[in-house]
């Protein structure tokens, strides 16, 4: 097993399919008594993405992240870009989370304990409301994301060695198929292939993409359930 990927730029890598013909979610779920209620009752629904092909000979390690959706007029996920020198998943577009202490009392107080530390967002500000299904990274992490809502009024203080940026992306956005691309690339004699969802943050490119766009596809696998 190799203990890394090649370098290579996944903006450049093949698309393969796109949602297109996917359906939407019905519009009143996006959004904050719609996700209330979907979350107290939840459909039958089958997660689309579980795991990835793993690249690292590392331990396993439990993880979680929080999926939290500020309520503006327009729900919109707040999401990280993380510093260049981290270990793993450097560069990339993330959720606020990490690994879950042996102090957590479970995956929702980690997802908790992490976003305040990595940027900022006090509990107070924070409503959960579930989790998805756990999600297996190549990096070799099982990572719980948690789903919340957050009262907007908070002022965010990121960590400067964990994070670059801070930014918001509209959920009818994220959740419309219309912007799901799937690619996929050989590597040594293994088919690897991921999402992504890239936005236009006012001229900037935000390439959402990996562990991130798989677990928000899961999340709109759970919309168009209800």
């Amino acid at each position: 097993m190799s203990n890394r990927l090649p370098p290579f730029d996944p903006r450049t890598v093949p698309v393969v399919a796109t949602g297109l013909n996917d359906p939407r979610p019905t519009p009143s779920l996006l959004t904050p008594d719609g996700l209330r209620c979907l979350f107290r009752q939840p459909p039958e629904w089958t997660p689309e993405l579980r795991q990835e092909p793993r690249f690292t000979d590392r331990t396993p390690a439990r993880a979680s992240v929080l999926l939290p959706l500020v309520m503006r007029d327009r729900l919109s996920l707040l999401l990280t870009l993380r510093t260049a020198h981290l270990s793993t998943h450097s560069g990339q577009i993330a959720l606020p989370g990490g690994r879950i202490d042996p102090e957590d009392v479970d995956a929702v107080a980690a997802a908790l304990r992490e976003a305040d530390e990595e940027i900022g967002l006090p509990a107070r500000h924070i409503e959960v409301l579930g989790t998805l299904p756990d999600y297996v990274t190549g990096t070799a992490y099982t990572v719980t994301p948690v789903v919340a809502l957050v009262q907007p009024g908070f002022s965010l203080r990121p960590n400067p060695d964990e994070v670059a940026d801070v930014f918001e992306v509209p959920l009818d956005f994220l959740m419309d198929p219309c912007h799901h691309r799937r690619h996929a690339f050989e590597f040594e004699g293994q088919r690897r292939e991921w999402y992504s969802m890239p936005f236009d943050d006012g001229g900037q490119e935000r390439f959402i993409w990996g562990a991130t766009a798989g677990m928000l596809r899961n999340f709109y696998r759970l919309l168009t359930a209800a």
